[in-house]
């Protein structure tokens, strides 16, 4: 086991995000005043992007798989029982109503490598991040398999459905949020509150900055749609252009994919093209800020990936609060 580096005691609550992706989670940490000790993540364009956006936070860029418990704790310099809060995003595409949510896909069975990490580092509390679709139909089996194994783990364990448009948040992004706290700390889990009414796509800044091309048949669609509606509402196509939609500025932005193509995806409402990143940036709350590395298509992947950070600040602080107060007081 390789020796473990101790750090001086910090007020600041920790945390370490495992599939890290390009940093929402890790943003939204930021803003609720914790310091992130590592992050966890194997796509070279998501670590690109991580490290211009977060320059003092050791990266870990690799198969989590071949992580272990020991490195994983050296690397951050804490011992096993220290970390305030393991957060995690486990692959869902096998979960996803938008895939064809195979019970037996390969990528759900991700959370494991979470939960063998959750295991050797035994932190306060954890905080793992999926999609609705986990819990709905055949696969809420898979949830409750999920929350099995967390629970082993020597955890009380609670999963809720939170809409990120509650949540400080101008888009519509409903994820199921599992918090667990450590049974020896004797708190039940908990989470945060609605924060406010939905806010309007429509009070961002409009910026045309990189986006994708879009194609004539776009431009001819985006004449013909009314905002809020989606392309397969017109007649004359039958149901074949699900994927596209004008976006109302009147409500929050519908959920932002990752898989958008010259055909598909969210268009401005007063504009012939789709929402440009400095536009997506916004209605995810990372803000005009951020730093895309990359072509436009790659920002729009990290950004249909990541957890809103508005959404992980309220998660955060929450956490912070009302369940790790508990334990420092």
């Amino acid at each position: 086991m390789p020796e473990v580096r101790f750090q001086m005691v910090s007020k600041e609550p920790t945390v370490i995000s495992t599939f890290a992706g390009c940093g929402g989670s890790s943003l939204g940490y930021k803003l609720a005043g914790f310091k992130e000790l590592l992050a966890v993540e194997w796509d070279d364009n998501a670590v690109a992007t991580f490290k211009a956006n977060f320059p003092g936070v050791p990266v870990y860029h690799g198969d989590i798989k071949n992580l272990t418990g020991a490195e994983c704790m050296e690397m951050a310099g804490i011992a096993k029982g220290e970390l305030d809060i393991l957060d995690g995003s486990p692959p869902c595409q096998g979960f996803s109503t938008a895939g064809q949510r195979k019970y037996d896909d390969p990528r759900n069975s991700l959370y494991k490598e979470y939960a063998r990490l959750l295991n050797d580092l035994q932190p306060k509390v954890f905080v793992m991040e999926n999609v609705t679709g986990m819990v709905k139909g055949h696969m809420k089996q898979a949830y409750l398999t999920i929350i099995k194994t967390l629970r082993e783990c020597g955890y009380r364990a609670k999963g809720e459905v939170l809409n990120a448009m509650y949540y400080n948040v101008p888009q519509s992004r409903e994820r199921v949020i599992i918090i667990g706290v450590r049974e020896d700390l004797g708190i039940e889990p908990s989470h945060p509150k609605p924060q406010g009414n939905p806010i309007a796509a429509g009070t961002i800044k409009s910026v045309s900055g990189p986006r994708l091309a879009h194609s004539e048949r776009v431009s001819a669609l985006w004449n013909k749609l009314k905002p809020g509606m989606n392309g397969s509402d017109l007649p004359e196509q039958k149901g074949n252009a699900f994927g596209l939609q004008k976006v109302n500025p009147l409500k929050p932005c519908p959920t932002i994919l990752k898989g958008w193509t010259a055909g598909t995806g969210l268009l401005h409402w007063s504009e012939c093209r789709f929402l440009s990143i400095p536009e997506m940036a916004q209605l995810t709350t990372f803000g005009l800020d951020f730093e895309w590395v990359g072509v436009p298509k790659q920002a729009v992947e990290r950004i249909g990936n990541s957890v809103p950070p508005n959404l992980m600040k309220a998660i955060a602080e929450h956490i912070r609060d009302n369940i790790l107060s508990e334990v420092l007081s």
